[in-house]
């Protein structure tokens, strides 16, 4: 679908409109404002619900206190100042395609005192970014009774519950054989990567005098997965690799094992296995808020992304566009789809970038191509393994150990380089790595 041109207007700048801070939504707005707002050829609006950013697949680091949140967290105003964008605090919650407005709800604070008031914010060409949340299928208990990695607030949840877990032991010790559990649904990045970190944060913690506390014997960590094997969707060497290192850590894994309902007192499964559990992780399966479904009549599947086209547009309104893990783009092949990836959300970021600016000049659109860099999955300190596809050789080349800890991080630093340029990156890491008054984790 072809953009109409007709709707650029010569008198005032092009409104762009993105929704949602995220790894793709924040690296276009600061792109576009780079190759645009500076130049004065387009206004760039970033909309988001937090007032900082940090890259998701940090997350399970957060939960298990190896990182703390503000220390790598990025603040919107500040970036919307230094890359020429503007940014507006606000959830979206509403589209009006014919009076091209989108509506955010109101904001409160942690008193419930209002902030601001119910929003509409004007476009000409619309980008939703928003990301995905965990879909508990409409498992029982879930909602209630599980913490969901899906934002900083949840995993900085989980991190408490820990600590505070870890303190109550030290005051009142076990009986003899009753261990502290963890259970983790879903056997994907998310839950393998918190399952390793975890058993890093319980030893580093015994380290700091916790008398009664012994990381050995008294916390349990499970992984329940529902497909045959951990992480599913990455080849099977990579998923046995992972597997082997796990289970050295005794990290017990269950697969082939669905969740019927999530308790009081633990985790039911249709075999009739049952796990007590005094924390349960849900990070199985995504899908995209559900107020997405009915859009002001925009398309969208079973998990509420939108369907877009190659281009990325809308496939009923040329001027709203979709990325990242609430779109649904069609492969080259045409027989699926992009997968929901940090990846994907970065490469349509750059593209769309490249786009918009063809848009203003009169040109066509660009159409996406998804390239598979492969995949890298850590296990903290332990270790890292993964695959990498593309340029490097054909077909796919696997690395573990030291290598692939090394190209993990670089994923991390490539997103910051992105987002605040190579010379703030440089200073940055310079100054984690020289800051020796920071403990190894998070104690609070």
């Amino acid at each position: 679908m072809e953009f109409n041109l007709s709707q650029l207007s010569n008198a005032t700048p092009h409104r762009i409109t993105v929704i949602g801070g995220g790894a793709g939504g924040l690296e276009l707005a600061v792109c576009l404002g780079k190759k645009l707002g500076k130049k004065g050829k387009a206004t760039i609006t970033l909309v988001d619900a937090a007032r900082t950013h940090l890259w998701k697949p940090l997350l399970h680091q957060v939960a298990a206190g190896t990182m703390d949140s503000h220390v790598d967290e990025i603040e919107y105003l500040a970036l919307a100042r230094d890359y020429h964008f503007r940014f507006r605090l606000g959830r979206m919650d509403g589209l009006n395609r014919e009076k091209k407005e989108v509506y955010l709800a109101p904001t409160y604070d942690e008193d419930g005192q209002e902030i601001l008031p119910r929003q509409a914010i004007g476009y000409d060409t619309l980008v939703i970014a928003i990301g995905s949340q965990t879909n508990d299928f409409g498992t029982p208990g879930v909602r209630e009774r599980s913490i969901m990695l899906d934002s900083p607030d949840a995993a900085e949840r989980f991190h408490q519950r820990l600590i505070n877990s870890c303190l109550r032991a030290q005051a009142r010790p076990r009986p003899n054989g009753e261990h502290f559990t963890v259970t983790i649904i879903g056997g994907g990045a998310t839950g393998v990567e918190l399952s390793a970190e975890l058993h890093m944060t319980a030893k580093a913690i015994s380290s700091y005098g916790l008398a009664n506390f012994d990381p050995e014997k008294d916390i349990r960590i499970v992984i329940v997965e529902a497909s045959p094997r951990l992480l599913n969707v990455l080849p099977e060497r990579l998923s046995n690799a992972v597997t082997h290192e796990l289970h050295g850590l005794h990290i017990e894994t269950h697969t082939n094992e669905r969740v019927t309902e999530v308790t009081q007192e633990g985790v039911k499964m249709a075999s009739g296995k049952f796990i007590p559990s005094d924390i349960v992780v849900w990070a199985a399966g995504i899908k995209v808020p559900d107020f997405m479904k009915n859009l002001d009549g925009l398309e969208t599947n079973r998990i509420n992304q939108l369907v877009v086209q190659r281009t990325l547009q809308t496939t009923r309104d040329s001027s709203v566009f979709a990325m990242g893990d609430c779109a649904a783009c069609p492969r080259d092949d045409g027989k699926s789809t992009v997968p929901p990836r940090a990846q994907s959300a970065h490469q349509e970021a750059k593209m769309l970038a490249k786009s918009f600016v063809r848009m203003l000049e009169g040109k066509p659109l660009l159409e996406f191509t998804y390239r598979d860099r492969g995949s890298l999955v850590s296990l903290g300190d332990y270790s890292a393994v993964g695959s990498l596809m593309g340029s490097i050789a054909r077909g796919s080349v696997f690395i573990e150990g030291t290598i692939a800890k090394w190209m993990y991080w670089t994923l991390h630093k490539q997103h910051q380089i992105t987002v605040n340029g190579l010379f703030h990156t440089i200073l940055g890491t310079l100054a984690e790595t020289i800051d020796l008054t920071r403990p190894r984790i998070k104690l609070h």
